[in-house]
Formats: C-alpha cells, sequence, structure tokens
C-alpha cells in the first residue's frame, strides 16, 4: 500500500482500521502458530521416556527447552529488521511456511527410539524460529495503528501468540489423556496442515506497506544504531527480561519443574501446565488496556511488585511441599507476566512520543520528530522482544542448575528471580515513576484525551 498514515483521523475511520484489522487477525494466526512452534518442546519433553526409549535425565530435558529458547531469543532482532527489508506479508508468508521444517522433524524422530540427543537438540534449535516471529509480527503491527491504540493493537497481537505455548500444552494434555504418554509425534503432526493454511491466507490477505518497506520512515540500520544508544532501549529491555522472559521461560520449565520436584507423571504435569500460560496470554492485552489508562510506567512497578509477592509463594510452597500452593503461585505469576508484558510494551511507543513531544516543544517541526518516534519505537521493539527473550533462557538455566540431574530443591532459582523482581520495581521507579518526573506527567484527565503517558 502507498499511503499509509494511521494518524489522520479521516484516513483510520474511512478504510484504514478495516485494513489494519484484517492484518492483525492474520498476524495474530501466524504468531500463535510460531509459539506452539516454539514452545512445543516444553510438551515434547514430558514423553520422554524409558518406555519410548528416549531415556534423558532432567539436566538433559531442561538443555532441550534452553536451546529453542535461546535460538528464538538471538533471531528477533534480525525478525523485526526483515519486515522492513522484505514487506510484512513477505515475511509473514516465510516466517510461517519455514516452521513445517521443525515440526516435521519432530513429528518424525520423536517416534524413533534411540534417538541421540543432539538430533532433538537441532530440531530444537530449528524450532527457535519460531520465536522470531513475535518480533516481526510486533514491528509489522506498529506501523499498522495510530499510536494511540497501540497498547491495545500490540496486546492483542502478542497476547494472541503467547497464546500458542497454552495451546500446544493443552493439546499435550489431549494426547496424554487420549492416546497414552507414548505418542509424542502426534503433537507436531497436528501442526502440519494448520502451518500451510496460516501461509496461504497470509500470502492471500495481508498487505506490506509501502512507507515501511521503501524506508519513508528514516534509514533502517540507522534507526537501530541511533536506538542502541538511548538509555531507553536498554531500561525498558530489562524490564522485558522480568515479564516476557519469566513468561516463557516458566512456560517451557514448569511441567518439567512439576515432574522433578513433585514427582507428577506426564498426565499430572500436562494437566496443569497450559492453564498458567492460557491465562498470562489472555491477560496480556488487559495490560496494554491498563496502560492505555493508568501509564505503562505505573502498571509495570505494580506488576513486578506482584511477581515478587507471587515468587515468595512459591519460596514458602517449596519449603513445605505443598503442590496446591505451588501450583496457585505460578499461575498467579503467570497472570502477572501478562500483564506486565502489555504494559512494559506501552512505554516503548509512549516513551518515544514524549520525547518527540519535549523537542516539538522546543521548537522543532512536529512532523519529522514524531516519525522519528515512530521509527525508534520499531527498533525498540526488536531489540527488547530479542534482550526479553534471553530471559527465558536464563529462567531455565537457573532450573536446570538448581534441579541438576533430579534431585534439590528450586529454592536458589526463585531466590534469584526474588531478587530480580525487586531489582525491575526499583529501575521503573528510578527511571519513570520518580516524584520529580511524576510532577511533569499529564494530569489523567488530559491523558484520556489522548495524552501520551509513559
Amino acid at each position: 500500500m502507498e499511503d499509509w498514515d494511521p494518524e489522520d483521523v479521516r484516513f483510520w475511520e474511512g478504510k484504514g482500521k478495516r485494513i489494519a484489522r484484517r492484518n492483525l487477525a492474520l498476524s495474530v494466526a501466524s504468531e500463535h502458530i510460531g509459539f506452539s512452534v516454539w514452545s512445543m518442546w516444553s510438551v515434547l519433553v514430558l514423553f520422554m521416556s524409558p518406555r519410548i526409549g528416549l531415556p534423558f535425565t532432567p539436566g538433559e530435558k531442561f538443555l532441550l527447552v534452553v536451546v529453542p529458547t535461546l535460538v528464538g531469543a538471538v533471531l528477533r532482532l534480525p525478525y523485526s529488521h526483515a519486515v522492513t527489508r522484505f514487506g510484512g506479508r513477505n515475511w509473514t508468508v516465510f516466517a510461517t511456511a519455514v516452521l513445517l521444517v521443525p515440526a516435521c522433524g519432530a513429528a518424525y524422530f520423536t517416534q524413533r527410539p534411540g534417538t541421540p540427543l543432539w538430533v532433538f537438540l537441532l530440531i530444537g534449535a530449528l524450532g527457535g524460529v519460531g520465536g522470531g516471529n513475535f518480533a516481526s509480527s510486533m514491528t509489522n503491527i506498529t506501523a499498522f495503528f495510530p499510536q494511540r491504540h497501540q497498547g491495545w493493537a500490540l496486546g492483542l497481537n502478542a497476547g494472541g501468540g503467547n497464546l500458542g505455548v497454552a495451546v500446544v500444552q493443552l493439546l499435550g494434555l489431549l494426547v496424554i489423556a487420549t492416546a497414552g504418554d507414548t505418542h509424542p509425534s502426534y503433537v507436531a503432526a497436528f501442526y502440519l496442515p494448520l502451518i500451510v493454511l496460516v501461509s496461504l491466507l497470509a500470502a492471500l490477505r495481508m498487505d506490506n506497506l509501502a512507507p515501511v518497506v521503501r524506508g519513508e520512515e528514516g534509514a533502517r540500520r540507522g534507526a537501530l544504531r541511533e536506538a542502541l544508544g538511548v538509555a531507553h532501549t536498554w531500561w525498558i529491555s530489562l524490564l522485558y527480561i522480568g515479564t516476557f522472559g519469566s513468561f516463557i521461560g516458566y512456560g517451557f520449565a514448569f511441567g518439567l519443574v512439576l515432574q522433578t520436584q513433585f514427582g507428577s507423571t506426564p498426565l499430572q504435569a500436562a494437566s496443569y501446565t497450559f492453564l498458567g500460560p492460557l491465562l498470562g496470554s489472555t491477560a496480556r492485552p488487559f495490560g496494554g488496556r491498563l496502560a492505555d489508562r493508568w501509564g505503562g510506567a505505573r502498571v509495570t512497578a505494580w506488576t513486578f511488585a506482584g511477581m515478587a509477592a507471587g515468587t515468595t509463594g512459591l519460596l514458602l510452597a517449596s519449603r513445605h511441599g505443598s503442590f496446591a500452593l505451588f501450583v496457585a503461585g505460578f499461575t498467579v505469576l503467570f497472570v502477572l507476566t501478562g500483564i506486565g508484558n502489555g504494559s512494559t510494551y506501552k512505554m516503548i511507543p509512549a516513551v518515544f512520543a514524549e520525547r518527540a513531544g519535549r523537542e516539538v516543544t522546543g521548537g522543532a517541526d512536529a512532523t519529522p520528530a514524531f516519525a522519528r518516534a515512530r521509527r525508534l519505537s520499531g527498533a525498540v521493539i526488536g531489540i527488547a522482544g530479542a534482550v526479553g527473550a534471553l530471559g527465558g533462557v536464563a529462567v531455565n538455566l537457573a532450573f536446570r542448575a538448581a534441579y541438576g540431574s533430579g534431585g534439590g530443591s528450586g529454592a536458589p532459582a526463585f531466590l534469584a528471580f526474588l531478587g530480580f523482581y525487586a531489582l525491575c520495581v526499583a529501575v521503573t521507579w528510578v527511571v519513570y515513576l520518580r516524584p520529580a518526573r511524576a510532577r511533569r506527567q499529564p494530569e489523567p484527565r488530559a491523558a484520556r484525551r489522548g495524552v501520551t503517558r509513559v
């Protein structure tokens, strides 16, 4: 599409809203499948046992969920850049279709007893490409929606994608409950026709935005370099490690933690693992909505305070061996990570729009100032998404170190998480909510009229 200006109210209400929502729906579908393939190994490891000729230790299973997490994190930065180079529709088609490779590999090799660990590590690494879909999808959708609706749009897009974690785990529960815990290939095979269908729909119904592809919003590499030199990029990335890193790390590890700490069977573990990611994913759009109303920084700070309290509950549950309290604590954490994901991502466009507003107040031309803000927001979305996903790697490595070969307790890992959440509360307060800064923020009534709030 040659002309695209979502900030123009007449254009937006006339045809822009309809086009943006169509692209959002297909973007959610693609990202959802990407998350499902990316997190599939959190389910497949529950099946792996001597009964099917795959006798891996708990440490090896944690390694199998670390590898796709790491690859997905690393790919997020180039994936976010790919949208501006190839176009949102074109890249969505490719990023969805390529998921056939790891899905086929998982479906084939999980039914072959005696397959060595390195083969599964390779397939898991290929499955990591699904994690990159998040960054390209979010960068693409940011360009379709006006800044005043980005909290809702980004929250819905990310929440629908995050649901892929819960859905693949629910699928694992269904397979175990109906076919038993010796058929992991059924989980992977389920996604093959869905990948083909969504790839075709994306090719037929999505749009490329010419201003984004041509770079009329600024030099792409220049935006990335500039964003890397802005302190807010790294503060927000740190916060996103705490929210999304926790969500994806817990989502990948929860079933294994239940098996290792409480000796749960595959059916018992699968019966609980889907609930947390499901609630966390559905909470993400609400986090964006809350941030639209109250400001992303305020919502994020309260979210981290709640996550610290939830982690304290996990420590108590571990000490007393309470399975019910443990599951309840994890469920609360999942919900809070979803809210924090939405509020933290809302902070990105708000922070840079506020900077542009200060430049305009100082006499700068409004049009290039806000165009630069949108350009930097897109770059920071990619950077924060990549850095945040690395938090999932850290979570799983912490669990692997705590549980080792099957013994031990998760308490050391939970203490580390508790300390990090406390750090995030402090950073949010000092950088975005300290009293001197709060006095410079618009009043809530002005914010509801459309004034940007961080």
